[in-house]
């Protein structure tokens, strides 16, 4: 065993692709080792110029390692005493005469078998290829060639070392040998200099370079909370800004700049963002409000940072300036739709002043379906014309000159155009409010009237996809029609609404193309699955009760999961089973009438009694009568070991099937319980 150091030097590498697959990179490294034989512990570190594997205790030699080989059956491999060509091509492929060949027995046959040891190489000699492979697994997306060379990657590589034992390691790769030299921060007091393992980490320290990108982040963190503390502010701590600085510095320095207050004119959003996605800034507060400060990490090494700061103060400034100057424009021309009839939505669906002339229309459908909750909620406003009126506004900023420039703000800048142009807050609010939720565990619409204006938008562009044929398949789902409809369910779940499908696209699919609308709800009942995150057939009991609203689809695959996962649930559903396969071959939606004059057996009476009240009471939710119904067990135990449902007489059979059959049919109302598999 012995030390081993592995040093990759780069020019800059891009912090995003790096930080996407840096776990990928360490665990590649672990993953190579087993496969090349090294048993090894070891560290991953970068820098924006390096990446860096070290091992303390690194073997000098793979391990050794047996080898079994299984060939054709005894059958196959000779015929009349002779061997076949599948014997003889086993012994080539193993590498000896067929005579060293044995046998062994694998299942229920006899085999050829041959067993080998293969001695470990020396590590040094097969270095190259497995840090060649190393790089190779790291797919950054976007990557480069540099010089004459033809092999890629995604920065070039300036430099490398390799030491084991204290030794070079003779490694070359994209034209570069390694060397006992590694190149520190290009405005340290060296620039480079000789390395091994023992002095490498402080040797890089001592010439301005943190390897750990834990300490380079507890570095700018630390700074951070000196800026608060000596200015009274706080500064916005974004953790991937964060780890994005953390990659692009060897050596940060926080630092305090501002810049003109005129540009607190513009909404907080737009000063934030043109700091965070261009420059990198973070933002600073005093008194929960955005100042006219923020703080920059520097990566430079020098006495002075006064020029640092008034150069990212004065590429700050034109930014600022673009943008005041688009947002003044933007509110001289109010919020219109003018153009959006010139940008295409998607091939047969039109333009977006189309789609938003569809959105119109369900969110007019939306207002009649909960009309009384709306009216109870705004009393004094006319909803309507409002919800009509935020749909039609809603994509009025994707004109805007500022929502060109920057994408990322189109509905926030809708919502402060709204606002500064005297919209009502609702219809300012939903705009705002219209894509959310973005993701899974991102904010839903704060109101009800929001919410509506939110789930117009994703129906319009579920039905639409699904009318023009643009069905998501496999993994692949270009438009997002799984997060629409994530959406959707999570926002009717927020604001207990009725979501009932059949009544939804029976009055919204003559809007579009005739299509298919099974697929569509084949396709949410997929995302319920997804989102319940339950027993599965748990959901499947429900959704086979024929249920069709969103809302209650939900409430019973709760409902029914707490039975589930109680501890006497076995033994509840041996019973309810049993209910279920007796009434398999009946007609649930025809007669079942029961004549309690045929029965015979008190067990009789005192099952479709107690049935009956079970039955006939009004109940809060839907656990309370699952409760009640399997309540039922111990009468239909005692039922079952005295009543014979089978009778030879047939009103006998006819009637106590229908007794078990309304059983079943009243949890079919909630769930299918044979469906169910605990």
């Amino acid at each position: 065993m012995a030390k081993f150091l592995l040093e990759i030097g780069v020019e800059e590498l891009p912090a995003v692709p790096l930080l996407k697959i840096l776990d990928k990179i360490e665990k590649s490294w672990g993953e190579l080792l087993k496969k090349y034989r090294i048993n090894s512990d070891y560290k991953f570190d970068y820098t924006p110029r390096r990446l860096v594997v070290r091992s303390e205790n690194f073997p000098l030699k793979q391990e050794d390692e047996t080898i079994e080989l299984f060939g054709p059956p005894l059958n196959i491999a000779y015929k009349d005493g002779e061997p076949t060509g599948a014997a003889l091509g086993f012994a080539r492929k193993c590498g000896v005469d067929l005579s060293k060949i044995g046998t062994a027995q694998k299942g229920k046959a006899e085999v050829l078998y041959y067993k080998k040891e293969q001695k470990g190489v020396e590590v040094g000699t097969i270095l190259q290829d497995l840090v060649k492979e190393w790089l190779g697994s790291m797919e950054f997306g976007k990557m480069m060639r540099w010089g004459s060379l033809q092999e890629e990657f995604i920065r070039p590589v300036r430099w490398i070392v390799a030491k084991l034992d204290g030794k070079n390691v003779d490694i070359e790769l994209f034209g570069v040998k390694s060397a006992d030299a590694s190149c520190f921060h290009r405005f340290g007091s060296e620039t480079s200099g000789e390395v091994d393992f023992d002095n490498y980490e402080d040797k890089l320290k001592s010439n301005s370079v943190i390897l750990d990108a834990s300490l380079r982040r507890n570095m700018v963190l630390n700074q951070i909370d000196a800026i608060e503390k000596e200015h009274n502010v706080s500064v916005e701590r974004d953790r991937e800004l964060l780890d994005e600085v953390v990659a692009i510095t060897e050596y940060p320095t926080a630092l305090l700049g501002s810049f003109d207050e005129k540009f607190l004119e513009l909404p907080p959003e737009v000063i934030i963002t043109s700091m965070k996605e261009h420059q990198r800034y973070f933002p600073v507060f005093k008194d929960g409000k955005l100042t006219n400060k923020f703080v920059v990490v520097s990566n430079a090494v020098t006495d002075d940072f006064g020029k640092i700061i008034a150069g990212n103060e004065r590429v700050l400034r034109p930014r600022l300036e673009d943008a005041l100057f688009f947002y003044r424009n933007d509110l001289k021309r109010g919020l219109k739709t003018d153009g959006l009839e010139l940008v295409q939505f998607i091939d047969g669906l039109g333009s977006l002043t189309d789609k938003i002339e569809r959105e119109k229309k369900i969110a007019e459908f939306f207002y009649n379906y909960y009309q009384d909750r709306l009216q109870k909620e705004y009393p004094n406003k006319d909803i309507k014309a409002l919800l009509i009126r935020a749909v039609e506004l809603a994509k009025a900023d994707l004109m805007s000159e500022m929502v060109y420039e920057f994408t990322e703000l189109q509905g926030l800048m809708g919502y402060y155009y709204a606002k500064a142009l005297g919209e009502d807050d609702l219809v300012a609010l939903a705009i705002k409010e219209q894509y959310m939720p973005v993701g899974d565990n991102a904010p839903l619409p704060s109101t009800l009237f929001s919410a509506i204006v939110a789930m117009s938008i994703k129906l319009d562009t579920l039905l639409g996809l699904f009318s023009v044929g643009k069905i998501p398949t496999g993994s692949k789902d270009p438009f997002a029609l799984r997060r629409a409809v994530n959406g959707i369910i999570k926002i009717v779940l927020e604001f207990d609404l009725d979501f009932d499908l059949n009544k939804i696209f029976e009055n919204l699919t003559p809007i579009y193309q005739q299509f298919d609308t099974g697929k569509l709800k084949e396709f949410i009942f997929e995302r319920i699955y997804k989102i319940s995150k339950v027993n599965p057939s748990v959901v499947t009991a429900v959704l086979a009760s024929g249920e069709t609203d969103i809302n209650r689809i939900f409430k019973k695959i709760d409902a029914l999961n707490t039975i589930v996962q109680s501890k006497e649930a076995k033994e509840i559903f041996t019973t309810f089973k049993r209910v279920a396969n007796i009434s398999k071959d009946l007609d649930l939606d025809g007669d079942l009438s029961v004549n309690e004059a045929l029965f015979e057996k008190e067990q009789e009476s005192e099952l479709y009694s107690a049935f009956k009240e079970a039955a006939g009471r009004e109940y809060g939710s839907y656990l309370e009568k699952l409760k009640a119904l399997f309540g039922l067990k111990p009468i239909l135990d005692s039922y079952f070991d005295n009543v014979l449902v089978n009778a030879e007489d047939e009103k006998l059979k006819q009637n106590r099937q229908h007794t078990i059959g309304q059983i079943y049919k009243a949890f079919r109302d909630i769930a299918d319980i044979k469906e169910v598999s605990v």
